[in-house]
């Protein structure tokens, strides 16, 4: 019998999971949060991930749901308008582009919803041992178990990589800017329009959701590596950042200190020479984020859930954690490279173009 741990219940452990049940592998997937989890931006579904989700049976449901922006607005700090488009928004490019710009947290649920698998909610691993026929797993909250792999798809700040590869700050290239997203009402009464602003160092993203009954917030500035924080200090942190700016910022600013779902991180890359050590191995974020200044961060998450398991339906793990990273390694590095595109402003479509399709799933 086959069996495999993924810590992670997002993007890439979800479609992992999915994959590898169907071929009959006994999957556990443990996640420290008590549930699927809530919040988030909306996220892109490009190029080859359009593919995977559609050999999933999924792709129409995601399709049901993704945000049907009109076009976007650019403001500066006292709310006069830049400029407008009804052709493209930042966040997910030309709108009659085939991509899908959906909810994250919308994509989780479904994924959690289609994959029958054992989930573990509210654990995490604290100990990794590889022994002779498996890998030794000990949790937060007592116990072990055993199994043949382990995978790493619990994201930027992985538990699985730094128990198995080492410290975090070894493979963590900070991008130099910091970004929260939290949700509020639409007190703005947005239509299907978003409305970007920017003052000096500072800036922000505002997009209803849910039919218009609700705002996904985007607050950020610039900065070098900030200690680890909690979220409070977060919050006073960002209103100390964006003081005096105007338009709706104070409103903003009021709705973030009240939100109760709220992220808060660093614009940051993962990079590492390898991505797998004897039977645990990476995939998404956890191995090779791009940062959200991509906009490649679910792709990458979803395509590279599929080809590790087309890869692990072929061979032994070896060769197939090898195989894996072979295929996966020019699709990441164009990928990565967008996020340094963006951060001086929307990348060009030819690089979106390239990097989306720069891998095949056969």
């Amino acid at each position: 019998m086959r069996n495999v741990l993924i810590s992670g219940a997002g993007v890439a452990g979800g479609t992992l999971a999915w994959f590898l049940a169907r071929e009959g592998w006994t999957v556990t997937v443990v996640d420290r949060a008590p549930g699927p989890r809530t919040g988030g931006q909306a996220i892109d579904v490009r190029g080859a991930a359009l593919d995977v989700v559609d050999r999933m049976g999924l792709g129409e449901r995601l399709r049901a749901v993704r945000t049907r922006m009109r076009g976007m607005s650019m403001v500066d700090g006292d709310g006069h308008e830049l400029f407008r488009s009804e052709e493209q928004t930042f966040s997910s490019g030309r709108l009659d582009s085939a991509d899908i710009e959906v909810l994250r947290d919308d994509v989780v649920t479904i994924l959690h919803e289609a994959t029958d698998v054992e989930y573990v909610f509210g654990d995490s691993i604290t100990a990794l041992t590889e022994e002779a026929h498996g890998v030794r797993v000990e949790f937060e909250h007592g116990g072990f178990r055993t199994f043949d792999l382990v995978v790493g798809a619990d994201g930027l700040h992985s538990a699985v990589r730094r128990l198995a590869f080492g410290p975090e700050e070894d493979f963590t290239r900070h991008l130099g800017q910091y970004l929260a997203i939290f949700p509020t009402a639409n007190f703005l009464g947005l239509e299907d329009w978003q409305v970007w602003f920017r003052h000096e160092h500072v800036g922000g993203a505002i997009y209803p959701v849910r039919d218009n009954t609700e705002l996904r917030v985007t607050l950020g500035f610039g900065s070098e590596p900030l200690p680890r924080m909690a979220v409070a200090e977060q919050k006073r942190l960002i209103a100390e950042r964006l003081a005096g700016v105007g338009w709706e910022v104070p409103k903003l600013l009021e709705a973030m200190a009240a939100a109760d779902v709220f992220y808060f991180d660093a614009m940051a890359q993962i990079h590492l020479d390898r991505w797998s050590a004897g039977r645990v191995v990476l995939v998404g974020d956890a191995g090779y984020c791009a940062s959200a200044l991509s906009g490649q961060g679910t792709s990458l998450a979803l395509v590279g859930a599929y080809v590790l398991a087309q890869e692990l339906g072929r061979a032994g793990y070896e060769e197939a954690f090898a195989a894996y990273e072979t295929r996966m390694r020019p699709f990441v590095t164009l990928n990565q490279a967008l996020a340094t595109e963006n951060a001086e402003g929307p990348a060009s479509e030819e690089s979106v173009e390239r990097a989306k399709n720069a891998i095949s799933l056969a």
